[in-house]
């Protein structure tokens, strides 16, 4: 009887036991974005070799097609209002013998709504307009996702034909890559998790910058490797930005990782393109 009894009590606290260990596990705290000050304003383009001029000029003519069409503002709307349908299977990787029969774009596929995966294929704005110039050349559209810091110099040394990923245009880029016309106005955006009262007071970018300027090093912004939100936090001379110095930036291969160490308490913040910090908040706050 003892024995019995000795065994309950043991399943018992058992029980209790996994109860207070899941009842003290912190719930995900949702993310908070400032959609409405926009830190910045930039054009998205696509960045070509200097030396390629007749696919500059091929790209910038099947862009005003699909502007005057209303195609482009269609594709835009459907991956913003979440009714796109459009996916791409990359098939076989080129070889030195047909290389010149391929349209090689490359992109850091983890940047909704311009270009990510579904499943296993890739899906997105920039994705669809690389389908449609591939189909207009006659060529077969080979997609290489890298890092994003990595597009300029494959762009450079023909590695890829055009980098397709969000991209601003800015003079410390266009002194190593052309870039086709602008399809897409953008801004920065800031990200804090909720209940971070941090910025309730600001209406401005200048009252946003103003609060970044006050703290401290063990203040950390996260933002993406490469891209507009690092070189505005850190601050970069060929890109205009004076950036924080007081605090500390973090750089991220992907913007979602940045927003994954938000929720975890790893960063206080995150500076991240407009429409991709829409996306990735939404996804992450259901």
């Amino acid at each position: 009887m003892k024995k019995i009894i000795t065994i309950m009590l043991a399943m018992i606290l058992s029980v209790v036991a996994v109860f207070a260990f899941t009842g003290c596990t912190p719930a995900k705290k949702k993310l908070v974005a400032y959609t409405d000050i926009e830190l910045t304003s930039e054009t998205y383009a696509f960045a070509i070799n200097k030396s390629n001029t007749d696919l500059k000029n091929s790209v910038n003519g099947i862009l005003a097609d699909l502007e005057e069409s209303g195609e482009l503002a269609t594709i835009i709307n459907s991956f913003f209002d979440g009714n796109a349908t459009f996916t791409y299977t990359n098939p076989a990787a080129p070889t030195a013998a047909n290389r010149s029969s391929y349209f090689v774009v490359g992109t850091n596929a983890y940047f909704p709504p311009f270009e990510h995966y579904e499943g296993n294929k890739l899906s997105g704005i920039d994705m669809q307009i690389a389908s449609i110039i591939a189909n207009e050349l006659d060529k077969t559209l080979y997609i290489k996702d890298m890092e994003f810091d990595s597009l300029i110099p494959a762009v450079e040394i023909g590695e890829v034909d055009i980098a397709m990923a969000g991209m601003t245009v800015n003079e410390e880029r266009l002194k190593t890559v052309d870039f086709s016309t602008g399809y897409y106005t953008s801004a920065q955006v800031i990200t804090v998790v909720e209940g971070d009262k941090t910025f309730d007071g600001c209406v401005t970018a200048a009252d946003v910058e103003a609060v970044l300027a006050s703290k401290g090093k063990d203040y950390k912004i996260g933002t993406q490797n490469g891209t507009t939100g690092y070189m505005y936090s850190a601050g970069d001379e060929g890109f205009g930005y004076d950036g924080f110095k007081n605090l500390t930036t973090k750089g991220f291969t992907t913007g979602a990782l940045a927003m994954q160490d938000l929720r975890n308490g790893k960063v206080n913040a995150v500076i991240l393109d407009k429409q991709p910090t829409i996306m990735i908040t939404n996804s992450m706050n259901k």
